[in-house]
């Protein structure tokens, strides 16, 4: 049976200025935010793996960008959770009980619907990490939305690129 999470225990020692309060509920929003971005990465490299068709290569390569990117925003949120006193939480069974992003469908390849399903995972994880930074901003620690900003163009991009694949010529 799994303990009780971290961000419900004391939170490390830091000197850093933000009120305590502020930074465990900032730590609970990187979190929530970090398992996002955990299976947003594991997403992007399913759909590297298994994508077919005749934009293979062109697919193949941008699914693994989406994968490298997620992977900075990933070390981006856990990094600033520890640097506030917290734990970042990362571990596969959390990831999968917090993720609030829809699951990749199990089975597909052909390129089309690998660009329809990780484009809906783009976009729900941009929405989420919006939402992060304003409630971040209220919360009063202005540098965590400050990442949010990053992680938010970065996503943003992202979906710009991988929607491009679904117009047909």
């Amino acid at each position: 049976m799994e303990s009780a999470s971290r961000e419900d225990s004391e939170m490390n020692p830091t000197r850093n200025d933000l009120p305590l309060e502020t930074r465990q509920r900032v730590v609970e929003l990187l979190n929530a935010r970090l398992a996002d971005a955990i299976d947003l990465a594991r997403q992007a490299k399913q759909a590297h793996w298994n994508v077919k068709g005749p934009n293979f290569i062109a697919l193949h390569e941008l699914f693994d960008e989406v994968h490298t990117e997620a992977l900075g925003f990933i070390d981006l949120i856990a990094e600033r959770a520890v640097a506030l006193g917290g734990y970042a939480e990362g571990a596969s069974a959390t990831v999968a009980q917090r993720t609030t992003l829809p699951p990749a469908p199990a089975g597909i390849q052909a390129g089309s619907a690998h660009v329809e399903a990780l484009s809906a995972t783009l976009a729900s994880f941009a929405a989420s990490v919006r939402k992060a930074e304003s409630l971040a901003g209220e919360l009063g620690d202005a540098g965590t939305a400050d990442l949010f900003t990053e992680v938010s163009r970065g996503v943003d991009q992202r979906l710009w690129m991988v929607e491009a694949h679904l117009v047909e010529a």
